[in-house]
């Protein structure tokens, strides 16, 4: 049995078995870093389970495993459920994230805290991160809470907003983009899409290497703190990432209409919460996968008509 070289970077990973976790646990994993997941419902046997309620349990993993770098993706992130379960949602998404960080500044550990573009109210986009905040809904109220209780436990913590994901889903209600292929595949009834919201769709390998980045310049500059943005760079409405899905995989998209109306149910959303992402830029940090490659590698799997269109486009 020869020894098993185990790399010395150490990075833990909350939520890990959620679309973007899994994402950055993998780029992590892949680039020489002993990478640790944790979750919660989901976590065994591949991840840690722990509750990040439990401040012990918490506090635990964290001096034992004496992790280098914290990348925080546990959240509730489905605005609609916000709303419906406030107490719940701000427990994990300010207490916890707090909690979190004092227990990472405590090891000198390298906290990154995923945020949302949905701390804006989306009025004057892009917004950099000195523009200030001014949240719609319960959600990017919890997020921005959540932002100020990791700067306060953790000074040299850093913040990353980053708008709408999707990636490679174990079920198409994982992501608010891969939701509507059902929508675009059957198109024997028609489907009305939001046409007014203007959204960055952002593929959650990019931000995963974004915080591998980031990480990686946080060991050689002690001065990387702060708050951060990250998002794709094509502009579209729900209504044009549903036409871009059928075009990917030669769908008609003629049974999908546009509502260009601001919708009344549910959360409010901001019109157009853009992100400039030119600090990161600057940094030499970011990727970014053009949206068609992304959303035809994430959804494939789901295409329901698979082994004809591979005999006639492969």
């Amino acid at each position: 049995q020869e020894d098993v070289e185990i790399p010395s970077r150490r990075v833990l990973i909350t939520g890990a078995t959620g679309l973007l976790g899994r994402a950055v646990f993998k780029e992590f994993n892949e680039n020489n870093w002993n990478a640790v997941g944790c979750g919660y419902r989901r976590a065994q046997p591949r991840f840690e389970q722990i509750n990040l309620l439990d401040s012990d349990a918490v506090h635990d993993i964290i001096h034992e495993f004496q992790p280098h770098v914290v990348v925080h993706c546990a959240a509730e992130r489905r605005p609609d459920i916000v709303e419906s379960q406030p107490d719940a949602a701000s427990r994990l998404n300010v207490a916890a994230s707090g909690n979190l960080a004092k227990e990472a500044a405590g090891i000198g550990a390298f906290l990154i805290y995923i945020s949302t573009d949905y701390v804006f109210d989306g009025t004057s986009p892009p917004y950099k991160e000195t523009d200030v905040p001014n949240p719609l809904n319960l959600y990017g109220k919890t997020k921005l809470e959540g932002e100020k209780a990791v700067l306060d436990n953790n000074e040299d913590a850093a913040v990353l907003r980053i708008p709408v994901l999707y990636g490679e889903v174990e079920r198409l209600e994982e992501s608010a983009v891969t939701v509507m292929f059902d929508k675009v595949q059957f198109s024997n009834k028609s489907a009305n899409m939001d046409h007014w919201q203007q959204r960055f769709p952002t593929n959650v390998k990019d931000v995963a290497a974004v915080c591998r980045q980031l990480a990686e310049k946080k060991m050689m500059d002690p001065s990387i703190k702060g708050t951060f943005h990250w998002s794709g760079n094509e502009q579209m409405t729900k209504y044009e990432m549903a036409c871009a899905i059928a075009d990917a995989f030669n769908l008609p998209s003629s049974h999908l209409r546009p509502i260009t109306d601001c919708p009344v149910v549910g959360a409010v959303r901001p019109k157009n919460a853009q992100l400039d992402c030119s600090k990161l830029e600057m940094l030499g940090i970011g990727q970014r996968t053009p949206f068609r490659a992304g959303i035809k590698e994430s959804l494939w799997p789901f295409l329901v008509d698979k082994r004809w269109r591979q005999t006639v486009f492969h």
